[in-house]
């Protein structure tokens, strides 16, 4: 009889090894996807290159990896922290085609953070990479304007304008690494929310590309879960409503701004979040687990892109 138990056991044992072995070589949920090029926005980073001193943090907070586990390969390309989309994009635009040429890929599924998504409609609408971009996704990217790069333009005057941006664009390369293309006026006069009415004008969505957009937004003032940018809720709030945007926003970009293509809505925020603010969107430094499942939204992302490709 101890025998018989024994050898239950065993098999039992073995099955059970069998089913742990199957499922970690069996589907992911995103085999079959095209590859994913993660865009960074505004002083953001990337892995594929030198990213100075703050490469030591995680712009992505690892959810590039996490999709990789997914089962889609994906890119994150280093383009200057601070510049214009016409520059960024035209860098992105070489860097995607360098490593899609080196591993046989012709289509690739984007998702742009903040300017990432602007960057990324910049190179498809006017860089000729429609063909290649088949599904654009944007997470809070300020389609409409930033009513902080208004007031920014607003409280420095014109005078002063050359010296400060002098003074920063020489900063930054000691932080993000060197880069002599460095212009903080041509991002700020992009991301206001006239550059950004001038750019829509010139930047028409490419029939050949599909687009969705997502956001996130911060719900009440709190310290401890948005200690970088709950004290910028109430100034994004005036200035979004002054701008015909609506209070509603993420620290940073108004939550109407980031409406663009197909608006796909915001994260599922658990009962004792206060939202999501612009950092927490990227996950940045692994920040946005205090207060939603970056994962589980980014893979909803990808899986809505994949879908749609």
């Amino acid at each position: 009889m101890r025998k018989i138990v024994m050898g239950g056991v065993l098999i039992c044992a073995l099955l059970s090894s069998a089913n742990v072995f199957a499922s970690a070589d069996g589907p992911k949920p995103l085999d079959g996807s095209y590859p994913i090029v993660l865009a960074h926005g505004l002083f953001g980073w990337g892995n594929d290159g030198d990213a100075g001193i703050i490469g030591v943090l995680q712009y992505w907070g690892g959810l590039d990896e996490y999709l990789k586990d997914q089962g889609a390969d994906v890119y994150v390309p280093t383009v200057t922290a601070m510049q214009s989309s016409a520059v960024r994009g035209a860098q992105l635009k070489e860097k995607m085609l360098l490593w899609m040429a080196a591993r046989g890929y012709t289509k690739v599924n984007m998702i742009g953070h903040s300017q990432g998504g602007i960057d990324a409609r910049y190179l498809i609408s006017n860089l000729g990479m429609s063909e290649k971009v088949a599904v654009l996704s944007t997470v809070a990217s300020p389609h409409y304007g930033s009513p902080q790069a208004d007031m920014i333009k607003e409280d420095v005057p014109d005078w002063a304008e050359p010296y400060v941006a002098n003074f920063i664009n020489k900063v930054i390369p000691l932080i993000w690494g060197p880069d002599n293309q460095q212009d903080i006026l041509a991002a700020l006069e992009l991301l206001t929310t006239a550059g950004m009415a001038t750019f829509n004008q010139y930047t028409p969505d490419s029939p050949d590309t599909r687009y969705f957009s997502y956001g996130t937004r911060m719900k009440y003032f709190d310290l401890l879960q948005h200690p970088f940018l709950a004290s910028s809720l109430e100034s994004i709030c005036k200035g979004g409503e002054a701008n015909g945007l609506g209070c509603a926003n993420d620290g940073v970009i108004p939550l109407e701004s980031v409406k663009w293509g197909t608006y796909m809505g915001e994260p599922d925020y658990p009962w004792y979040s206060s939202g999501v603010d612009h950092l927490q969107s990227c996950n940045g430094q692994g920040m946005g687990y205090r207060s939603y499942d970056p994962e589980g939204f980014y893979l909803k992302i990808a899986t809505n892109a994949m879908n749609n490709q």
